[in-house]
């Protein structure tokens, strides 16, 4: 009898204990989860001064405050969505995005850009357009340059699409969001990418761009040996799925078939 009530009094102390330890976590991933939401929030909020504030004076400042006011919104409805603290990462994410691009109206503008932004790694990788380019490639042009122009009116604030490198600069047309919207890159991607950036410093070869690669690091893993590495050619949205789309944005362009 008192072997039957030690074993049980043993037992109520296991499951005890696995219920506080369970109920622990909960709180731990509940306090982690709304620091995230806090920090994020913070940026979106951040974020929709600028927006709403701002009123751009030409092309290039308003197509970029427009992208900006693209990112506030999808950042709005992802952090009233956000259930885990990655989720509320994505969100910090959507709205530093928004505040690159209402540097970039304000640069347009002519006006203080403001404090420096957090850098990210997968920007610094991507490169910067460091002069300006006009290519034709299957009889549509288009233009890159470091500067805001008339001819070049669509910023990006550099990074990935699609698993592959996009430099930051000022565009005559935002040619990555047909990749950005699908989440593949089409036929004649490469070829594009080869005639606007071939040969500018710091920028991706068009057989590293078409692996997935950054500018050097296919040397770097050549000289490792990894034939196994995967650049990640199929690489998806950035933000992942439903969370992370921004739609369609302004793009109007051209006839180049992506």
């Amino acid at each position: 009898m008192g072997t039957a009530i030690t074993l049980i009094v043993l037992l109520l102390i296991i499951i005890g204990g696995v219920a506080f330890f369970a109920k622990s976590q909960t709180q731990r991933r509940q306090r982690e989860l709304e620091d995230a939401k806090a920090d994020a929030r913070r940026l979106v909020e951040r974020l929709g001064g600028q927006v709403l504030n701002l009123t751009g004076t030409d092309l290039a400042s308003q197509q970029a405050l427009a992208d900006a006011s693209e990112r506030y919104n999808a950042a709005g409805s992802q952090l009233d969505q956000a259930r885990t603290g990655e989720q509320a990462k994505l969100v910090k994410e959507t709205a530093l995005e928004g505040l690159y691009y209402v540097r970039a109206a304000r640069t347009a503008m002519g006006i203080d850009p403001g404090p420096k932004l957090p850098e990210e790694l997968e920007r610094e990788r991507a490169g910067k357009v460091t002069e300006h380019r006009k290519v034709d490639v299957e009889g549509q042009s288009y233009e890159a340059s470091p500067d805001p122009g008339s001819n070049t009116p669509y910023y990006y604030p550099g990074g990935r699409v699609a698993g592959r490198p996009v430099p930051q600069g000022w565009y005559s047309e935002p040619w990555w969001k047909p990749a950005l919207v699908a989440g593949a890159w089409g036929l004649g991607s490469a070829l594009l990418f080869s005639s606007m950036f071939s040969g500018m410093s710091g920028i991706a070869s068009a057989s590293a761009w078409e692996s997935g690669y950054d500018a050097g690091q296919q040397d770097a893993m050549g000289d490792a040996g990894g034939d196994g590495f995967d650049g990640g050619n199929d690489g998806g949205d950035p933000g992942g799925g439903d969370f992370g789309d921004f739609g369609g944005g302004d793009f109007g362009g051209g006839g180049f078939d992506f």
